[in-house]
């Protein structure tokens, strides 16, 4: 699993001109899931880490302009985001390759299971896009500030 985390004023996500998750201050978050995660994954030590890490990340500035504070201080949102492209191979040619993606049915499943345990746990609202949709996303990165996350590093 990948997570691509950017803070923002602000995001909405459209599908076919009709805006179907938006939120205010807190993070964008793409997330990818690879042909190595299983059906296991969400029962796993890495799957709570990377969603308390994520939640916990201290990137919001605190009255002394530090980034100091976490979402449930800042009181932020979460706009999630399924991007199976955090995958993309581009070591051959100048086509990516997907084939490091988890296959469609798998990554809904767990990209459901995800929204919902991120449910549980986020101080704010959350929101997501539409699984396996051509979406437009809008949002503004500030700082910019992004990070990325990977399960491998928690395993």
């Amino acid at each position: 699993m990948r997570l691509v985390i950017q803070r923002t004023s602000g995001a909405k996500v459209d599908v076919a001109d009709r805006t179907v998750g938006e939120i205010g201050p807190g993070i964008v978050v793409l997330v990818g899931f690879g042909k190595e995660d299983t059906e296991g994954l969400p029962s796993s030590k890495a799957w709570d880490t990377i969603i308390n890490k994520m939640i916990g990340l201290r990137i919001f500035e605190d009255d002394a302009e530090r980034m100091n504070l976490a979402l449930d201080a800042f009181k932020g949102d979460i706009l999630l985001v399924s991007q199976f492209t955090l995958y993309a191979s581009c070591h051959k040619g100048r086509r990516p390759s997907f084939t490091g993606a988890a296959q469609p049915d798998l990554a809904k499943d767990l990209f459901d299971q995800f929204t919902a345990a991120v449910k549980v746990k986020a101080p704010g609202k959350v929101e997501t896009g539409e699984f396996g949709a051509m979406m437009n996303i809008d949002f503004v990165n500030w700082g910019p500030v992004t990070i990325i996350l990977d399960s491998e590093d928690f395993a």
